[in-house]
């Protein structure tokens, strides 16, 4: 291309663009003609060799007849983000006069709104009218929210056809009616799930299969958190509730307030033939409150604490971190492995034993006076001072002149059992001391060879016992002369 030549491209941007000329705007009497309606898209070829065609018609008409400019306004688009609480008049609103037939929206990837995988989302009432109640799969009809069970008479005189119990009985756990159901009772799943011993609704259900639970809708949801029976929070929730007739048909006097065994059990005669004994307490744990109390039933509620009843083991101290202590491995005792497992237990008790004796003998530190205490048992009674003479030792002569050299010496009784010795042995509280004294009775009764050995026995004691004297005389202690001002002299 030479340099200082328009390009085409250039000329069709000035032709194309229109010729403002100075002319006033004129008024025209005449009414507007409606435009046509538009065509329907055509393809983008057509369009590309319409470009020219149609540049040069503008030209044209803008030549002929300057007709004033029209400004449309566009649809305003829909705001985005959360709508506010209190929305204003003009919030979102949508002009009549605009067209249906604005810019189209561009498709999103992915899938549309509201469909995510799994389940499809809870709520609303079910419509199952008959459920399994045991694991055979045997099949029961729903009536009124409950499995159709037999009623039993002597069942029915404790609770009507709505769930309320007769008798002065109540329930340990919340009821209450539902809107649209009338004035049936109804209890969340989940109190008495915990009231009974389970960790979850869902155990409650599985393990008791002839209980029914409902899945209420929002309506019924809302109207539950107006009442406050259940949190704000729980409104996205699914909410399983049941009926109280049947939980107690199924559990009897364990949902009972100080409930009795076969008095206010449901089916008295299937209670008697397990054994239960009348009037005792079907749950022994349940705090009872005292007399002219009301009975706390939010124990069993979620929101009010209810997580306790099953952190009851857990230390107020927190553990210490560190390696875990090794447990006991648990060993299953059999009839051909119960005497070898008797045995190893016995000998591990006794190791165990001897390595507490072995930790004591080692002494035991005390704060207040800096000093190890030992046990008594392990101490020397007695103590004897005894001179060796010169010609009996192997002490140097210069050692034995200028140094006091000593020797200690533990002696040891012959045998066990002969007691301390000395005069005052009695006095020292260790256990038994020594053999007992019999009588002539007993020794008669004694056979010749038992009296020999005892006679044996209680020489060697007394023997013993006279090895050690006072303390004045094995101590060596000199008697001190008293002056008669009272001073030793």
């Amino acid at each position: 291309m030479a340099r200082g030549r328009p390009s085409r491209a250039a000329a069709a941007r000035r032709t194309s663009t229109p010729v403002r000329s100075a002319t006033p705007q004129q008024d025209s009497d005449a009414e507007m003609q409606d435009a046509p309606e538009s065509r329907a898209d055509t393809p983008k070829e057509e369009e590309e060799d319409d470009a020219a065609s149609a540049a040069q018609g503008s030209d044209e008409d803008a030549e002929r007849s300057p007709s004033p400019v029209v400004i449309h306004q566009f649809p305003r688009k829909k705001r985005l983000g959360r709508p506010p609480k209190n929305r204003p008049p003009d919030w979102n609103v949508i002009e009549g006069d605009n067209s249906e037939g604005g810019t189209p929206i561009r498709r999103k990837r992915g899938r549309p709104a509201g469909a995510g995988r799994g389940r499809p989302p809870k709520g609303g009432p079910s419509h199952v009218t008959r459920v399994p109640i045991d694991k055979e799969g045997n099949m029961m009809d729903v009536i009124n929210d409950e499995v159709d069970l037999p009623e039993d008479e002597e069942g029915e005189e404790k609770v009507d056809k709505m769930g309320n119990l007769l008798g002065g009985r109540d329930y340990r756990v919340r009821i209450f009616t539902i809107k649209g159901r009338g004035d049936r009772q109804y209890m969340l799943s989940t109190e008495p799930a915990r009231c009974c011993g389970f960790r979850d609704s869902y155990l409650f259900f599985t393990k008791h299969m002839k209980l029914y639970k409902i899945i209420i809708d929002d309506a019924e949801k809302r109207d539950l958190i107006d009442r406050e029976i259940i949190p704000h929070s729980y409104k996205g929730r699914a909410i399983g509730v049941v009926t109280a007739r049947s939980v107690f048909r199924e559990f009897g006097a364990r949902i009972v307030i100080g409930g009795k065994r076969v008095i206010d059990d449901y089916y008295v005669t299937a209670a008697k033939e397990r054994g239960d004994v009348e009037g005792e307490l079907a749950d022994p744990n349940d705090r009872l409150p005292a007399p002219g109390e009301p009975y706390n039933k939010n124990q069993y509620v979620a929101w009010h604490g209810a997580s306790s009843v099953y952190h009851t083991g857990v230390p107020s101290v927190p553990l210490a971190n560190g390696k875990p202590v090794p447990g006991k491995r648990k060993v299953n005792i059999t009839s051909a492995n119960w005497q070898f497992e008797h045995g190893r237990a016995a000998s591990r008790f006794n190791s165990n034993l001897s390595r507490q004796r072995r930790a004591n003998l080692e002494g035991v530190y005390d704060p207040h006076t800096n000093l190890m205490h030992y046990s008594k048992v392990t101490q020397p009674t007695h103590a004897r001072w005894e001179e060796v003479p010169s010609d009996k030792t192997d002490v140097p002569p210069l050692v034995r002149r200028k140094f006091l050299v000593v020797d200690s010496m533990f002696q040891q009784p012959p045998f066990a059992g002969l007691g301390i010795p000395g005069p005052d042995g009695n006095f020292i509280d260790v256990g038994t001391n020594g053999l007992p004294d019999l009588d002539d009775e007993d020794k008669q009764n004694m056979k010749p060879e038992e009296l020999e050995a005892f006679a044996h026995l209680k020489h060697e004691e007394h023997e013993w016992r006279n090895q050690w004297r006072g303390e004045s005389t094995d101590g060596a202690r000199a008697k001190p002369k008293i002056g008669y001002i009272g001073v030793p002299v």
